[in-house]
């Protein structure tokens, strides 16, 4: 068969751009295609996924632990009362060793009453504080005996919940009366009854008139392994020694009136100890504070800061994820060279390879991340369950790591998209 020239001519020109028209796939159809080709390939597209999985989870269920014990422990130390300074007497020291806050007579009960005095401070409480052996017929247990007056239970917010505490009458006549722990409680009487029976204390025995409820565990100390005697008795039987001048304590509580006034209840009661001891500047204290809104403040900081730093440190295993994602990308796009050439061939653009491998690259994280969240949560839960600290979870931790993951899953797909786009159809249909 004869062409005519005109024919030829007309045939060897290029057409115009206007002539071709090229059709545009349906957003709907490259996500079908995209989640069709992952489907196929079930097992590979899973163990893609993991990585992302993985990821997503451990910082969803590391922050939520994180913030968990911190909400608890947040608690634990409020229910002690943010409103109380802890005055310490000063350390003393053996062969050049600190043994540590209120280890030497260097406050008294005088101080305290002073201190009382005070316009901006509430209520004060002494105490005396030492570790002995307790025993109650052939049990025994050794723990921390508190010397303390009737102010202690208000100021620390802590109350009998079995029996009574001390009154004013206690105090003065230094009574042999014993108000015990509920871990030191347990120890020596199991579930049997304690109120009305005697214990031994450095050979004294001392009738047991109640038991505390539980505190639980606060600043690395066992709030419940104690025992409360009046503070007379424990000066004058458990101790046996007093300052130069007046009744050696290891320290007082102070509440303020409210929080507002802790940093003047500080000032005032700073200066008034520092006149009171003839310590001029710039010689150091004799006495140590404790702020409990300061603790409080500092350990919320310290758990967010390590909450943070180990969420980040979990991130880093998305990363491996995405890294894992584009390589399982690049060799779908090497195993599928002949179907690219099809396409093409047929008259898809470059534009409709590079989306369909965007998508399934997108597809596959995003599938990963609500697996993550679900998986996060779902520890999460358990941990809080188990042992037992308020289940949060924060918002931002889920919204950031399912955005982490799409992003993860577009940047890990966007080297292999574009070399499935860039494919000469003619070399990509000689491929096998």
């Amino acid at each position: 068969m004869k062409l005519s020239k005109q024919s030829v001519k007309s045939s060897s020109k290029p057409h115009s751009k206007s002539s071709i028209q090229v059709a545009k796939v349906p957003f709907a159809e490259i996500l079908a295609m995209a989640a069709e080709s992952l489907w196929n390939n079930r097992l590979r597209t899973a163990l893609t996924m993991l990585g992302v999985i993985i990821g997503i989870a451990a910082v969803i269920a590391i922050t939520s632990v994180g913030q968990g014990i911190q909400k608890a422990t947040e608690s634990q130390l409020q229910a002690l009362g943010t409103n109380s300074i802890n005055v310490l007497a000063g350390f003393a020291r053996t062969g050049g060793i600190s043994q540590g806050g209120g280890s030497a007579s260097t406050l008294t009960l005088e101080d305290a009453q002073a201190v009382a005095k005070a316009p901006a401070i509430k209520l004060v409480s002494v105490y005396l504080q030492r570790n002995r052996q307790i025993s109650y017929g052939n049990q025994n247990t050794s723990t921390t005996i508190l010397g303390t007056d009737v102010n202690y239970s208000p100021i620390r917010n802590t109350f009998p919940q079995e029996g009574r505490y001390f009154e004013q009458e206690d105090i003065d006549n230094a009574k042999s009366l014993v108000v015990l722990g509920s871990k030191v409680r347990s120890d020596l009487f199991g579930r049997s009854n304690a109120i009305g029976e005697r214990i031994r204390i450095q050979g004294e025995q001392y009738q047991v008139i109640g038991v505390m409820e539980s505190k639980g565990a606060s600043g690395g100390l066992d709030q419940d392994d104690r025992v409360y005697i009046p503070l007379k008795n424990m000066s004058a039987r458990i101790v046996g020694n007093n300052a130069l001048q007046g009744v050696a304590v290891s320290g007082f509580w102070v509440q303020a009136f409210d929080e507002s006034e802790i940093e003047a209840a500080q000032f005032q009661l700073t200066n008034l100890l520092r006149l009171r001891h003839k310590i001029y500047l710039p010689q150091n204290d004799d006495f140590r504070i404790v702020n409990q809104t300061d603790i409080v403040s500092a350990f919320t900081s310290i758990v967010g800061l390590l909450t943070l730093m180990v969420g980040a440190i979990a991130a880093i295993s998305l990363i491996v994820g995405g890294i894992g994602i584009a390589n399982i990308m690049l060799v779908s796009v090497v195993e599928r060279t002949r179907e690219i050439g099809v396409r093409k061939a047929l008259g898809a653009t470059r534009s409709a390879i590079l989306s369909q491998f965007l998508t399934e690259a997108i597809l596959v994280s995003g599938l990963g991340g609500v697996v993550g969240i679900s998986l996060g949560v779902a520890i999460a839960y358990g941990s809080a369950t188990i042992f037992q600290f308020p289940f949060v979870i924060s918002i931002w931790s889920v919204v950031a790591g399912f955005g982490l993951s799409m992003v993860v899953g577009l940047v890990a797909g966007v080297i292999p998209a574009r070399s499935a786009a860039k494919l000469d159809p003619i070399q990509a249909l000689r491929s096998d």
